[in-house]
């Protein structure tokens, strides 16, 4: 039942392509370089996101607590990928 929603296909097209990304920037640059862990993390944290942004769109009918919901999940996302990406915030999460 939950494969049939379109919503939720989406998100999983969506992790897909944004994956697809930095694979495909890897064939042709050094400057991209992804082990399978990184893929991981990535597709974890997308896909993660996306599910969570799904359960607030079924579960939750008041419009203003969804948006809330839905910008709070997705500055989470923000800060947590930017934190793994560049240590910003210098916490051992990030592996400083």
């Amino acid at each position: 039942m939950l494969l049939l929603n379109k919503r939720f296909t989406g998100i999983l097209l969506t992790v897909a392509f944004l994956l697809l990304l930095p694979l495909v920037a890897m064939q042709f640059t050094n400057e991209v370089k992804w082990t399978l862990s990184d893929f991981v993390v990535a597709g974890v944290l997308l896909f993660g996101t996306g599910f969570m942004v799904e359960l607030v769109l079924r579960n939750v009918h008041r419009i203003g607590l969804r948006i809330a919901l839905c910008v709070t999940l997705l500055t989470a996302l923000a800060l947590i990928w930017t934190e793994l990406a560049v240590g910003i915030f210098g916490t051992p999460f990030a592996g400083n």
